[in-house]
């Protein structure tokens, strides 16, 4: 009787010639495949390319909206009586400020009196009696969702004469973002369904071409599972095979778009520096491409063995 010690290294010598008939098996599968092997993996590339393009514009423009956001400030104008340091702490006390800058009356009037070229203030307002301005308040967002509803809070303060923020220009890149998203779902869709039609035809045509020796594995026993895993597993290295190249030319279409970036005015410089995905993207994103492809081939793989496994 044997001991379970030696029972072991006899049940890791089976697992590895099994593993070992798998790659053998599957890396035969792919030399009959020939030039279509590169047709699904071509198709499956440019999925791919497109779904982590997609996902990648929908996370840059996200941190654009929250950077701009951040930069966008609600612009508060008060009434000529209220000061400003009564409502500061006030608005402070909100939890979508981020920070709030006064600037009384007296600072405006003589910035305004800079920007028009005079440094003579008494002159300035003896026209007028009295400076006409009133104190007003910069107020920061910490995101740029926060900036609509943050105005509306302000606005309903005693003392507040008006608010005023881009509402438009937040408006107008949060629809972008969304359009993107909903064209490149579309996109991403069909060529799913393309993606899983090549590597079905592949795969299928590689079947066909074994008719024969998988006739034999039948007759000496192999089960259905095991004579059709080989299949599969081409099906995911088309997958995984296409994520990897898929994720090249991303890499380096974003370092290129990084690089042109660096070499523009300073606005488009701090523009770029918004578009940059954050340590956490830049780990989820090859992942989200390696587990869809696989998907895509696995499903792709297991459609052209269908009909031949329940013969």
């Amino acid at each position: 009787m044997r001991s379970p010690s030696s029972q072991i290294p006899e049940q890791f010598q089976l697992i590895a010639t099994k593993l070992s008939y798998l790659l053998q098996e599957t890396t035969r599968g792919l030399r009959r495949g020939g030039w279509m092997n590169w047709a699904a993996i071509s198709t499956v590339t440019v999925l791919l390319f497109l779904l982590g393009v997609s996902l990648q514009t929908s996370w840059q423009v996200s941190g654009l909206l929250n950077q701009l956001g951040s930069r966008f400030e609600v612009a508060v104008y008060l009434q000529a009586e209220t000061p400003g340091e009564q409502l500061k702490s006030s608005i402070a006390q909100f939890p979508d400020v981020s920070s709030i800058e006064v600037i009384p009356k007296e600072q405006a009037w003589q910035d305004l009196l800079s920007d028009l070229g005079t440094t003579d203030i008494a002159g300035a307002t003896e026209g007028l009696g009295e400076n006409p301005l009133v104190d007003a308040l910069k107020v920061q967002a910490k995101t740029a969702a926060a900036v609509p509803s943050l105005a509306q809070k302000i606005a309903r303060l005693r003392g507040v004469e008006s608010v005023q923020y881009l509402d438009e220009a937040l408006k107008n890149l949060t629809q972008l973002n969304r359009g993107l998203s909903q064209i490149s779902l579309g996109v991403v869709a069909l060529l799913t369904i393309t993606a899983i039609a090549v590597i079905t035809t592949t795969i299928r045509l590689i079947v066909v071409a074994r008719t024969q020796e998988i006739e034999v594995m039948k007759l000496v026993g192999a089960t259905t599972s095991w004579i059709y895993l080989p299949f599969v597993l081409q099906g995911i290295t088309f997958g995984l095979v296409g994520a990897v190249l898929a994720w090249g030319l991303i890499f380096v279409t974003r370092q290129l778009m990084q690089t042109a970036f660096a070499q523009q005015p300073a606005f488009l410089q701090a523009v770029g520096e918004g578009l940059r995905l954050n340590a956490g993207q830049l780990v989820v994103l090859p992942l989200i491409l390696l587990g869809f492809g696989s998907i895509v081939g696995i499903i792709g793989s297991l459609f052209a063995v269908r009909r031949f496994a329940h013969r």
